[in-house]
């Protein structure tokens, strides 16, 4: 996976990367998942009871959001949260959360 910088985004198009990233997106409840994490980082089972969501295939959106680079892993006892990447999950020009990848932005809503 190649690492991202918000501040490059007039550099050369990576179009594999953006296209991972994009499909990782392309289910609503990886949509909600990230829209989740906004507020801060939560393990899988927090998550699937959350949203309503067997754990197991909340482990699958997960990795798919892993694979698309738009969540990080993080090892705390016998447990892994997981958090939006913060090369990637930034602030919009109009303050709004916005996730950036480089060759597109996408930006959520204020709450």
């Amino acid at each position: 996976m190649s690492s991202r910088n918000p501040s490059s985004s007039e550099s050369a198009l990576q179009p594999d990367q953006c296209a991972e990233s994009l499909k990782a997106l392309s289910d609503p409840v990886r949509l909600k998942i990230v829209n989740c994490l906004r507020s801060g980082p939560r393990n899988v089972g927090q998550l699937a009871v959350e949203l309503d969501v067997t754990i197991v295939m909340m482990s699958h959106h997960l990795t798919i959001l892993h694979h698309g680079g738009l969540v990080e892993r993080c090892k705390l006892g016998r447990f892994v949260e997981y958090k939006l990447t913060p090369l990637v999950f930034v602030k919009g020009r109009r303050g709004n959360d916005c996730l950036d990848f480089g060759c597109c932005r996408l930006e959520f809503p204020k709450e």
